[in-house]
Formats: structure tokens, C-alpha cells, sequence
């Protein structure tokens, strides 16, 4: 590998960088490119190279993948400097929410590899899920190094139609968003239920968290995972009858996630 540019290191390129770094990527083979001071503080804390400006990248700097990991709305000001130069040399991989391909093609040429993916906020500790999708330029061994990566900070799945992406924003990039909703009003029925608030809040995030490590560790499916909580006439039986029933929680996340998914079109658009 002759190197990596990292544009852009902040809450999600830091933990990037330090999975990187943790699976074995050199410090010296990567260049963080990022005007603010926090996010060089912590790439030199790592002995990574830093640049304020991509205009400062050296002309014979050859990169095997530039990471695009600014803000979507500042990402045509970000992507000039790579432009002029480096043009379509490199693989451009982007976690930038709701930025299209054929928009990356249109900058930097019909004939750029472009990896687009969608990461969610739990990478910043290695618990990520990142959903990828390519262009027909990307060859195999760019796709690989696409999802090694990437999965330095989750789980990775490849999709062939860009299409799925905006559902992919709806449901796991957003996710997050309605787990943590979860929580919180789970917490605030405990408290209404006359629990103090500190131990509700603290049974509703261990009942959360505990929840999604089993979901994941076992054989079975959430449907059969639920069955197993549930007793009859018991008392999971008698929530379950209000969240199952017709104003409950399956119409109303098919709307949430409906919402998230034209609006991630609009912004696409």
C-alpha cells in the first residue's frame, strides 16, 4: 500500500483511523487532511501525517484510497483540491450521507473508482454497521481494501443497487436514532411507573444493550427471541398486546422508516 488521505477526521474519521491503525496499518501510511485543530491533535497523538489544506498535498503523493469523511454540505469545496491533483488516480471511498456516485463521477471524471457506504454512529466504538456500493470501475482488489477498511469499525455488507441506500440511511444509519428513543421513553414509563428515574434510565440502556448482544449471539430469529420472553398472560404478553396491536410499533416504524427514506432521496436529489 503507498498510502491512504483521510479528509476529514472527525467523530467517525477518528475511529476510523484508530481501527486502522489498531489492524495493523502503519501510522506512516496514512495522511490526515483536516483544518481543525482537535482532529490533528488526535492523528499526531497516533504518529499520523497531518495537512491542514488537500492544496497542500505533495505532487508526487500517490494514494491507493482517498477516504472522504467531511460533511455532505461541504464536500464540493473539500473534493476541488483532489480534483486537480490527483483526478481519478486513487479509489475515492465516501461516508458522507446521501452523496450519490454518479455525483462523485461528475467531479472527478466518468472513469473514478468510487466506493460509497454508509456507516452508523456505533462504529465510533467498533460496532458499527457500514453498507457499501460501487461503481463498475472498482476492481476487486479496491473493493477488498474498501472493506478492510471499513470493517476496522463494524460489520460490512456490499449492496449492487444504489437504489438500496437510502432505505440503508433509513434503517441502520438512523437506527441508532430510534434505539435511543427507545431507551428514553422506556426510562420515562419506568419513572412513570413510580421507579426513581436514575434506576429506570439504567434498566431501560442494560435491557437495551443486553438485548441487541443476544440478538446477535443466538441461533434464533427476534421473532422466536420475543416468544421465549413471553409467558402467557403474562405480563410481557400484556405490553406486547399494546405494541403489537393495530396503532403500535410495527405501523408506526414502517412510517418512520418510509420518512427517513424520501427524505435521505431529497437530500440525494
Amino acid at each position: 500500500m503507498t498510502g491512504l488521505v483521510l479528509l476529514g477526521c472527525g467523530k467517525m474519521g477518528q475511529a476510523m483511523l484508530a481501527g486502522w491503525l489498531e489492524r495493523g496499518i502503519r501510522p506512516e501510511e496514512v495522511l490526515v487532511v483536516d483544518p481543525g485543530a482537535q482532529a490533528r491533535e488526535f492523528a499526531e497523538a497516533h504518529h499520523v501525517r497531518t495537512l491542514t489544506d488537500a492544496q497542500r498535498l505533495p505532487a508526487d503523493f500517490a494514494p491507493d484510497m482517498v477516504i472522504l469523511a467531511v460533511k455532505p454540505q461541504s464536500m464540493a469545496e473539500a473534493v476541488q483540491p483532489l480534483v486537480r491533483q490527483l483526478a481519478d488516480r486513487p479509489v475515492y471511498l465516501s461516508i458522507a450521507a446521501g452523496k450519490t456516485i454518479a455525483g462523485f463521477e461528475g467531479w472527478f471524471g466518468p472513469a473514478a473508482r468510487i466506493v460509497r457506504a454508509m456507516p452508523n454512529t456505533p462504529a465510533a466504538i467498533g460496532r458499527g454497521m457500514i453498507v457499501a456500493c460501487a461503481n463498475a470501475n472498482v476492481d476487486r482488489a479496491a473493493r477488498e481494501l474498501a472493506d478492510r477498511l471499513l470493517g476496522a469499525v463494524g460489520a460490512v455488507a456490499w449492496v449492487e443497487d444504489e437504489g438500496l441506500m437510502d432505505a440503508v440511511t433509513a434503517v441502520s444509519g438512523s437506527g441508532p436514532a430510534y434505539v435511543f428513543l427507545l431507551i428514553e421513553t422506556l426510562a420515562a414509563a419506568g419513572a412513570a411507573a413510580g421507579l426513581p428515574p436514575d434506576l429506570a434510565l439504567e434498566l431501560a440502556r442494560r435491557t437495551v444493550a443486553g438485548a441487541g448482544e443476544l440478538a446477535l449471539a443466538a441461533s434464533e430469529g427476534p421473532d422466536q427471541l420475543r416468544r421465549n420472553v413471553t409467558s402467557p398472560g403474562g405480563t410481557t404478553e400484556a405490553a406486547l398486546e399494546v405494541l403489537m396491536g393495530e396503532a403500535g410499533l410495527a405501523p408506526l416504524m414502517r412510517r418512520a422508516v418510509a420518512a427517513a427514506t424520501r427524505r435521505s432521496r431529497e437530500l440525494a436529489g
